[in-house]
């Protein structure tokens, strides 16, 4: 649950005390570009959200009894991040540095869109067929929006939905199962 928490929060704090930007227009990553002067803040919620995905992948697979697939998928999402993290923008736009940002992103955005999808697998065979149909729609909307936030935009709408809807499956999956104290299936 903190994963997600610590993302958004970085994104809708800093983006809200940054004069002139715009979060419909502009992509999170224009927080943390090399020179704005959020960067540090934005860093630690790309931080944040890359170290804790892994550590909930540790635990949240097994409780939706998804296994690995999921675990890698939510893994692979946190490195990603990371990666995000540690190859900002440029100062200057178009370089080979924002490149690899993108690369590192969209690996991260793949990833994070596939998440849901996996864990209906385990949804659906412990009989929890609403619950793995609404992550299948919430992958599929991710997906979406990513690729719109791409391609016609605006990006930073797009982008916040497409990334949102994902955190706000981590966030519920995390809440449902606190709930329950126990796996789907228990």
């Amino acid at each position: 649950m903190l994963a997600p928490a610590s993302f958004v929060t970085a994104w809708a704090t800093f983006g809200a005390r940054r004069e002139g930007y715009d979060p419909v227009e502009q992509a999170i990553s224009q927080l943390a570009r090399v020179g704005a002067p959020e960067r540090w803040g934005m860093t630690a919620g790309l931080v944040s959200f890359g170290v804790l995905l892994p550590i909930a992948a540790s635990r949240l697979p097994d409780l939706l009894r998804a296994g690995r697939p999921l675990r890698a998928s939510m893994v692979l999402a946190g490195v990603s991040t990371l990666a995000v993290a540690a190859l900002p923008l440029q100062r200057d736009e178009g370089g080979p540095g924002d490149l690899l940002h993108a690369a590192a992103a969209g690996v991260g955005y793949l990833a994070m869109t596939a998440s849901p999808t996996l864990g209906a697998q385990g949804l659906r065979r412990s009989g929890h067929r609403a619950a793995a149909a609404a992550s299948v729609a919430v992958s599929l909307a991710s997906a979406t929006a990513l690729v719109v936030s791409v391609t016609t935009g605006p990006t930073g709408l797009w982008q916040r939905l497409g990334l949102g809807v994902v955190d706000l499956w981590f966030l519920t999956c995390g809440l449902w199962l606190l709930g329950r104290g126990r796996a789907v299936d228990d």
